[in-house]
Formats: C-alpha cells, structure tokens, sequence
C-alpha cells in the first residue's frame, strides 16, 4: 500500500497586539517553518505601513501576507486617515475577489485610534481589552497579555512577556521579536 504525503506547509507563527498606557505596540516573532523544519529565524513580520502612521503584523503565509500589506497600504492611500474605512475596503475585496478569497493569512493593524483584526472570512474586529493574539502562539500570547494587562508593565512589556510565554509553548513561535509601536490618541 502507497503512503500518500501531503505537500509540506508553511507553518505559524505569533502576533501580539497590546493597546495601554498612551501606546499601541505590535510584535511578532521572526520563525519560519515548512513541515518541521524552521527555515528562517528572523523574519520580519510587523512593520510600519501608510508613513508610519499605520502598524501591523500578519499570521499565515507569506506572500499572501505581502499581498494583503500592499492592498492594505493602497486603501490606506485611498482613505488616508481612517484605518476602519481601509480595512473594511480590503475585506470586502478579499471576500469576493477570486484571487484574495485563496489568501492564508490573518492580519493585526493599528494606528493612534484603532486596533483591528483582519481575517479572510471577511471579519474586522476590534479586539475587546486592548489585546489580542493571531498565529499559532496566538492564543497563548493572548492569554498571557490579557493576564498582564492589568499590572504595572507598560504596552511593549507586556507584548515582550507574551511573546515569550508564547515561544516557550508554540514550536512554530521563537524568541526573535520585532516591535513596532505607535503613541494613542488616549
């Protein structure tokens, strides 16, 4: 009897969003895998978008990620200035576009106002305390940010915190982060 194998997958990784203190901050770790090999240990998953007014991160493949980070930055063109306007724009594109519907990827953005999570399913949600966790660390970073939250430690803290706990828990997730953050409106 032949074993069929299923093609190797690019796999996870862990996005933080904390919202606190006068600052957003988004992190990510910096693992690539494909099956169980990590082929990369310090990619770049959170940067700066619409002239540093934007911050974001995404979760899933990558060159569907760089899609969604260039559609993102032109709807940010189109409507400078609201965030939510730009990323209801994009779900709708990426529901009823026949390319963007085959997109993997999940996105964290913010700017001095809003956070939000983008999903292929068409959602835009903002997160509810100020924190929120995608990947495949997601749900571990989220738990941690959500039990920090509420103590003495400032926004970056708090994801830099996370992010560990996460790496510490997810093989998909690693110890290399990249911050951005951006000052509130609060």
């Amino acid at each position: 009897m032949s074993e069929t194998r299923e093609p190797a997958v690019w796999h996870g990784t862990t996005i933080m969003m904390v919202r606190k203190g006068g600052k957003v901050v988004i992190a990510g770790d910096g693992q690539v895998s494909l099956g169980q090999t990590v082929i990369k240990h310090t990619a770049r998953k959170v940067r700066p978008l619409a002239k540093g007014e934007v911050i974001a991160g995404f979760a899933g493949a990558t060159a569907d990620a760089f899609t969604l980070f260039e559609r993102l930055e032109a709807k940010l063109e189109q409507y400078p200035g609201q965030l939510m306007r730009a990323c209801v724009e994009l779900a709708k594109d990426w529901r009823t576009d026949r390319y963007l519907r085959r997109l993997e990827a999940m996105m964290l953005v913010a700017d001095k106002n809003v956070s939000l999570v983008l999903t292929g399913t068409g959602d835009v949600l903002e997160p509810e305390g100020g924190v929120m966790g995608i990947g495949s660390g997601g749900n571990y970073a989220l738990a941690a940010g959500r039990a920090l939250v509420d103590s003495d430690h400032d926004a970056e803290t708090i994801a830099r915190k996370a992010m560990a706990v996460a790496a510490e828990i997810c093989v998909y997730t690693n110890e290399s982060v990249t911050v951005e953050s951006l000052d509130t409106a609060e």
